[in-house]
């Protein structure tokens, strides 16, 4: 099973702004005892890519919740 790292988009973060965009949400998969673990807790784009590419990671990007869907229990 290949590694797979789930990323969403901050929502407090617009574009242009000089702050990390994303937020890594889970990692899964990987073959044998490989583990990766993130000291950060928002992650740049680029620095995303490019630790998916160093340890050959998917990164899967998760669709934002619509906004009258926040914060309702189904």
């Amino acid at each position: 099973m290949p590694l797979k790292i789930y990323v969403r988009e901050r929502l407090k973060v617009k574009t242009g702004v000089k702050m990390p965009r994303f937020r890594v949400i889970a990692v899964t998969g990987g073959s044998g005892t490989s583990h990766l673990k993130f000291e950060s807790r928002h992650l740049r784009k680029v620095e995303l890519e490019q630790i998916a590419n160093d340890v050959g990671a998917e990164i899967v990007y998760l669709e934002p919740i619509a906004e009258e869907d926040r914060g309702k229990m189904k």
